[in-house]
């Protein structure tokens, strides 16, 4: 009985299937969209891509103004970077992380450095990696040849050499090459760059090879991964490079005498295509029947199209995207940024295996043999007739503010994005909208506009109707005396205004504090929770006045249990004036010292013996309760001292 293997690295590498990945992104949100070269060396894929209005150009210069540009898997040499921003053009940068590994490994070795670059001169990889070379460079194939350039270089010792190699170059050659350039370069450090998945892949194509009796290797025929597998397999074994299972037909004797048949594929041959060899494998026997490999493909494999809704089961979940089973031969994911809205939501805190979601198609890949699906654009199409009816409804809707752009937020509300001017944002003139980032808001649709899948919205129109309900509730509660707690909101020269919640009520800068302040924001701050007390209505006028500063605080009824008049008392002078000077006996009571009562001679100018800031002793000499005033005086203090002087005996 035939037996078929198929090697079980064979197909996609990451770095391919991020480029591919990010190239129909881009594809998917329309306008032109250009490749320098192919994205990867697979006629499918190209051809695909191609279908989808992505077009490969050889040079800068041939793509038109205004594309978007996607750089290939294999890198550029920085010359092209610098051509497109001279252009203009918008890029993404699909070259493979390993690739870019090497760019910068070349790129920062020092003058005195000779490079050693294992790979195809004229594979577009090579050609990226020696353009971000700042140092001399060999590129070679071989290791004989490697050491030809090697002895016609002048001044050999004068070098250091590191050698580095195509990510996709031979294993084998590899080790051939190290080997030599070891016995003829003293001072050399060796880069090991071929990529692991290259290795694991020659190495399983080789050890199949050897137990096959022939080989089937996939993929394009200017793939170097892929010819780099056809060589080392046909060492072993009669091999076959194939594109397609269609290729098969003329080498079905070689199979039929085979016992056992491998296959393998490059990096950049995509899974559908090497389930179509399989398949064509399998039915050697029957290769001359009615259906043709068309039609048998379609009878087997159910299809879907973009924009279908399908039901799916989870099978699988990873960091950054689920698995589903649509019933389809195409293997279905879903990426993370499709299944949520919320950038901090985890893949396993919303769904688990087996679970059964709606989505929507986005996505049919029958290159890659994949169909990616969403249900967040699924939510978001019940949720946008859901925002365009509460235009007309009226429906006070709930969102999150998810950025802040010019002119207002965006507020994410059922899956759409639904604008708010700063006008209507219910921030001051001078807030800062930021303020709302990230937070929860009701607002109201204003205006929609279907054609364009726009919507504006107005988070100031509910608090005005809330206010409206509160302040109502508020008109037939309230009282005078009744305490209130509210949030300042704005501050002035005369006062402060309170929020007490659909009423603004004002502060009187006398009933604010019973200290003496030059402005009411030494006492408060604009966002402040302060406890108040009504102190008068004008219900027609809708006005409210307030009180602040608390009774028990007064300063008046401090002074009663403190001093008295007669008494001596150490006092701050706050202020100076033509007739005398005003002193802090406690806080918030200060008494006049008037100008005849500083000293016991005649003061002819206050501030010859007084200045803000001294601190005297001083005699209260009156503590006039029912007119706030307080009197001192330093003159009756120091008569005091002299009374008591004459009084005092005299010694004989």
């Amino acid at each position: 009985m035939r037996q078929i293997i198929t090697a079980k690295s064979a197909g996609f590498c990451f770095g391919v299937s991020r480029a591919v990945e990010m190239t129909y992104q881009e594809a998917a949100l329309g306008g032109t969209v250009a490749t320098l070269g192919p994205v990867i060396h697979n006629p499918f894929v190209t051809r695909d891509l191609e279908e989808k209005g992505v077009r490969s150009y050889d040079t800068v210069a041939e793509i038109p103004d205004g594309a978007r540009v996607v750089i290939r898997a294999h890198g550029v040499p920085p010359e092209i970077y610098r051509q497109l921003e001279n252009r203009g053009l918008q890029w993404k940068d699909a070259t493979c992380p390993f690739v870019q590994k090497i760019h910068r490994l070349v790129a920062q070795q020092p003058e005195g450095t000779m490079i050693l670059l294992a790979g195809d001169p004229t594979h577009p990889e090579v050609v990226g990696i020696a353009g971000h070379c700042n140092q001399p460079c060999i590129i070679f194939q071989t290791a004989e040849e490697l050491m030809e350039k090697l002895q016609e270089l002048e001044n050999k010792g004068d070098y250091s050499y590191i050698m580095a190699a195509q990510t996709t170059f031979r294993l084998s050659e590899w080790k051939k090459s190290t080997e030599s350039a070891k016995k003829v370069c003293t001072n050399l450090k060796i880069f090991d760059t071929i990529c692991k998945a290259t290795v694991v892949r020659q190495e399983e194509a080789e050890t199949l090879a050897r137990q096959a009796d022939a080989m089937v290797v996939i993929g394009g025929r200017h793939s170097s991964n892929t010819l780099k597998l056809y060589q080392i397999c046909q060492g072993h074994c009669p091999t076959v490079l194939v594109e397609e299972a269609e290729e098969l037909e003329p080498f079905r004797n070689l199979f039929h005498a085979a016992r056992i048949i491998g296959i393998t594929a490059g990096a950049s041959t995509p899974a559908c295509i090497i389930k179509e060899v399989q398949k064509s494998m399998s039915r050697l026997d029957n290769i001359n029947n009615d259906m043709t490999f068309e039609e048998m493909l379609e009878q087997s494999f159910k299809s879907t199209y973009n924009g279908e809704k399908v039901t799916g089961i989870v099978t699988g979940i990873k960091p950054n995207e689920i698995s589903v089973d649509i019933g389809t031969k195409h293997a279905g994911y879903v990426p993370l940024h499709e299944l949520t809205d919320d950038p901090n939501a985890k893949a396993e805190d919303l769904v688990k295996v087996g679970d059964e979601i709606e989505l929507l198609v986005v996505r049919v890949n029958d290159v890659e043999g994949t169909t990616m699906l969403s249900k967040r654009r699924l939510d978001a199409a019940a949720g946008f007739e859901k925002v365009m009816n509460a235009g007309e409804t009226g429906e006070i809707l709930t969102g999150i503010v998810t950025e802040v752009i010019k002119g207002g937020v965006l507020v994410l509300s059922n899956g759409v994005k639904v604008f708010i001017p700063a006008s209507q944002s219910g921030v001051p003139r001078d807030g800062d909208l930021n303020t709302l980032l990230r937070k929860e808001v009701s607002f109201k649709i204003l205006e929609t506009n279907r054609q364009r899948r726009r919507a504006l919205g107005s988070i100031s129109a509910v608090i005005r109707e809330q206010r409206k309900e509160l302040a109502k509730a508020f008109w037939e509660n309230v009282e005078i005396g009744k305490q209130y707690t509210g949030t300042v909101k704005s501050i002035t020269n005369f006062g402060v205004f309170v929020d007490l919640g659909g009423v603004d009520g004002r502060i009187g800068l006398s009933d604010l504090t019973w200290l003496r302040v030059k402005h009411p924001s030494e006492v408060v701050s604009i966002g402040d929770v302060v406890t108040v007390t009504v102190k008068d209505l004008d219900p027609e006028e809708k006005k409210v006045s307030l009180i602040y500063k608390k009774a028990e605080d007064n300063p008046w009824e401090k002074i009663k249990t403190l001093h008295q008049v007669g008494d001596v008392v150490t006092v701050k002078i706050m202020s100076i004036t033509a007739f005398g000077a005003f002193a802090q006996i406690i806080p918030g009571i200060d008494g006049l010292i008037h100008i005849s009562q500083i000293a016991r001679e005649r003061v002819e100018k206050v501030s010859d013996k007084l200045k803000v800031g001294d601190e005297v002793q001083a005699k209260i000499t009156e503590l006039d309760y029912d007119r706030k005033r307080a009197s001192l005086s330093i003159k009756a203090l120091l008569q005091d001292e002299d009374t008591a002087a004459e009084e005092a005996p005299v010694e004989e």
